[in-house]
Order: C-alpha cells, then structure tokens, then sequence
C-alpha cells in the first residue's frame, strides 16, 4: 500500500504535456504544452470548460490515454514507465457510473481492494461503507442501488486501497444534496491526513469553498494558474446582484450576467457602483433584491474565459 508522503517532491507532475488526435478529417490538438504541479497534501482545482481538455488530461494521468509529448509522474512515479506503481498510488473517481452488477457493494470493494494487492481490508471497508452512508447497503445488489448510491461505490471503490493522490472528476455531478455534503466532509478530513486531492467540477462554489489553488484549461491550454484567493483578489472588486423584469439599457446590458430574472454586474470600485446604480435609474429599471458584494470564482472564472490573458504565476 503507498504511503501518503514520498520525500519532498509533488505529488503530481505535469511537464510539457500535449496530446493530438489524428482522424480522417486532420488533426485536432487536445492539450498544449500543459505544464504545472500538485504539492504533496494539497487540494487543487482543475477547471475549464467543455472541451477544455480536462478529462484529456485526467486520462493521462491514469494511463488510459498516451500523451504525444511530454511527461507525468504520480508520486515521482512515471504513468508511463512505471505505470503500476503510479496507479497504486492513485484513487480515481470518474465521471460515468461504471460497476459490475454481479456483486453486492461489499464483494465490490473487497474485489477492488484485490486489484492492488491489499490484504486484510474489512476494517476500512467497513470504515468506507460508514463514512459515505452506505453500511446499510452493504449486502445489497450493485443493481438495486440508486444512481447517487452507485456513484458513492465508486468513491469507495478508488478510496479502497488508500491511495495517496485522490482524483475527483465531477464526483458530484446530477447528485443530491446529502450526498455532495457527506463526500466533502469525508475528503476533506482525509486531505487533512496527507492526502493530495485534484478536483474536476463545474460547481464552483465546491472549487472555491475546497481548493488552496486552482489552475483552469482553456482550448488545451493553461490561462490560470494561482492560489484561490489570489485570483479572487484580481478580479473586479464589486459584484451587483439584483432581480428585474425590465429591458436594461444597452451599456448595462452589454456587461451584465443575466439568468432569468437575475443580474450580475461587476464594478471596480465605490464610484463605478454609483455609475451603474445612476444608469440603472436613468433607464428606469425597477430593482428588486438589490446586493453589493464581492466577486466570487464563477465571475473570475467567466472574465479568465472571455478575455485572452493569462492570469498565473508562471503561464504564457
């Protein structure tokens, strides 16, 4: 079984990493000289939008896909040259639900626990099947299980052999809300033991309450790469949130963030509110649930995306 820490190295490293597809209609280049690296214990940010190349990336890195150029290592292992040790110490949560529906959740885990070669594991299986509230359905059928309790298998199946480096792709994706806060509560103490935990989610509010630092892909490329709060700090310093029926008048309109009823405006500073707040009433827009606040991830992640500038220690 790995253990969580190995010497002072990162846990993940992405250096240089391309990958391109070649079909009948020419080429098509998935990620572009991708480079940066997840420190040993921290709990990192990987976000981008579709196509961005994530789950390009995440593919690599478990040795499901070859990249065309460059280098990853896992735990200073290489996914390539020494791919068994760098997926022992991996624990991967995919997107899809994937199980076998001959096995009660148990033999599932026990199964998995084989896999990697770990003996004598009842006690942190039964320890898993507590923690994500699945000990009452521990003899049951994989295919009785609803679609959120199969997903919380599949935590369990890659938290089974007690890896030192958790992926979370989408672990939470189309689940309730039970389910998302009995996971983070569960990942996050094991992030305080050691472990390393790199995130995929398109719930930014999980990204931004979670992850220390956060890089984002856009078009295969890294354009964001720095602690949270230091991206949060970059972006404009007010947000204006409000509910309206009425039309806003074009200059409003061209910079807002509309969602049915809902308005978001951004404002750099005291007096830019005041001009946004004027050309509101100017247009007679009736405001209802009027808030001033201060950006948060999803607006730093739509101005990264929207605009061509690198924002990072480091990306150009």
């Amino acid at each position: 079984m790995p253990s969580i820490s190995s010497g002072a190295g990162p846990a993940v490293r992405f250096d240089q990493v391309s990958k391109t597809y070649t079909g009948a209609r020419g080429s098509f280049r998935a990620l572009d000289s991708v480079s940066f690296d997840i420190a040993q214990g921290e709990f990192f940010g990987l976000l981008g939008p579709n196509g961005a190349g994530k789950t390009t990336l995440i593919s690599i890195l478990a040795g499901l896909a070859r990249a065309s150029s460059g280098q990853v290592t896992v735990m200073g292992h290489d996914v390539r040259a020494d791919y068994a040790a760098a997926r022992r110490a991996l624990g991967i949560v995919p997107q899809e639900l994937v199980f076998d529906p001959f096995f009660s959740v148990r033999e599932a885990l026990r199964i998995q626990s084989g896999y990697f070669g770990v003996k004598n594991n009842e006690a942190w299986i039964t320890e898993l099947l507590e923690q994500l509230g699945l000990a009452d359905k521990a003899q049951a059928n994989m295919r009785q299980l609803s679609g959120g309790m199969k997903r919380r298998v599949l935590v369990a199946q890659a938290l089974v052999h007690r890896p030192p480096v958790i992926v979370l792709d989408e672990p939470t994706a189309g689940v309730d809300v039970e389910l998302r806060q009995t996971l983070w509560h569960f990942i996050a103490r094991l992030n305080r033991e050691g472990h390393t935990v790199l995130l995929t989610t398109h719930y930014l509010e999980e990204a931004e309450s979670l992850c220390s630092r956060i890089a984002m892909l856009k078009q295969g490329r890294v354009v964001a790469l720095d602690r949270t709060d230091n991206l949060l700090a970059a972006t404009a310093g007010s947000m204006l949130r409000f509910k309206t029926d009425s039309a806003l008048p074009a200059d409003i309109a061209a910079v807002a963030r509309v969602t049915g009823r809902s308005v978001q405006v951004s404002a750099r500073d005291a007096a830019e509110v005041e001009q946004r707040l004027a050309a509101l009433r100017a247009g007679g827009v009736k405001i209802e649930d009027l808030e001033i606040g201060r950006a948060d991830l999803e607006d730093v992640f739509l101005a990264i995306m929207g605009g061509a500038a690198a924002v990072s220690q480091g990306v150009s």
